[in-house]
């Protein structure tokens, strides 16, 4: 069994049912995301499944120099407070550097350490200290057992409050891998697991200057990760993915999400009603 990870009103791990973490990759127009986020509470209340808001504010690593990345802070955690206290949804985004943690603490109600930044340590130890729940990716460059080791530092100070994300595997160049081992490796660590279906299809830098992405493989990995037994989809959704200003490749068509949560509550029943066909949840084989 897993830790419970409370986040507003949402509770993710134990036996609780799959929750969504969901938004656009990118912040582009303040109005445009407090729509989005509208949008998607109405379909999570529609679907009954508990959502996190995701967006991110800067997207410190981008392909390009000329890559769009955000709004940047304070003004992107302005936005998302406005999804916090006009919309009513927890919001999460992505800290890049320790200067940015005690700012970004005060607005988000989960702060999430980027792939790439999973082994720096400095940057950890200051958003464990917040005491805030934590969102950490695991790096494309990590095995799923060495995630243990940051969970070793966050808990050094105290916090328990954590999620574990895996986002696909390097796989050569320009590519990722989704090994579903790795939900039930890390689950073993005792925190929720989530799967990230979006960042999962990425083709990094496999369109030149931008990541390019091949979003019609989401719905496929998002399934065979519910019926491992994640405690979490994480999934970034546009209006108009061909048109958005970060991962245009890899996002969700907002309008196909209702049906995929559908899809994903129907096999998580299943998962989580312990059938002996079905001993898939860590610690039930």
């Amino acid at each position: 069994m897993t830790r419970i990870v409370p986040i507003g009103e949402v509770r993710i791990g134990g036996d609780f049912p799959l929750a969504l973490i969901a938004g656009p990759c990118v912040i582009e127009a303040e109005e445009e995301t407090l729509a989005i986020a509208r949008q998607l509470k109405e379909i999570a209340l529609q679907m009954d499944i508990p959502l996190v808001f995701k967006a991110s504010y800067d997207k410190a690593n981008r392909s390009s120099l000329d890559s769009y990345r955000g709004p940047g802070w304070p003004k992107g955690l302005q936005v998302l407070r406005r999804v916090k206290e006009e919309v009513g949804l927890p919001v999460l985004s992505d800290v890049h550097g320790v200067e940015q943690v005690e700012e970004a603490a005060r607005v988000l109600d989960v702060l999430q350490i980027p792939a790439f930044l999973c082994r720096q340590t400095d940057l950890i130890l200051a958003v464990a200290s917040t005491g805030k729940p934590i969102n950490v990716k695991k790096g494309q460059f990590l095995s799923p057992w060495e995630m243990r080791h940051v969970v070793q530092k966050i808990t050094s100070t105290g916090n328990e409050q954590i999620l574990l994300t895996e986002r696909g595997t390097s796989f050569g160049y320009n590519n990722l891998v989704a090994d579903m081992r790795s939900l039930v490796v890390m689950r073993e660590l005792s925190y929720p697991v989530v799967f990230d279906a979006t960042h999962s299809v990425q083709l990094p830098g496999g369109a030149g200057n931008i990541s390019g992405g091949q979003r019609e493989f989401i719905p496929y990995l998002a399934r065979g990760a519910v019926a491992v037994g994640c405690d979490a989809i994480f999934c970034e959704v546009h209006p108009e993915p061909e048109k958005a200003l970060s991962d245009s490749q890899s996002m969700l068509r907002l309008s196909e999400l209702r049906e995929l949560i559908g899809q994903w509550k129907r096999i998580d029943e299943l998962v989580r009603s312990k059938s002996p066909q079905f001993p898939l949840l860590a610690g039930e084989v």
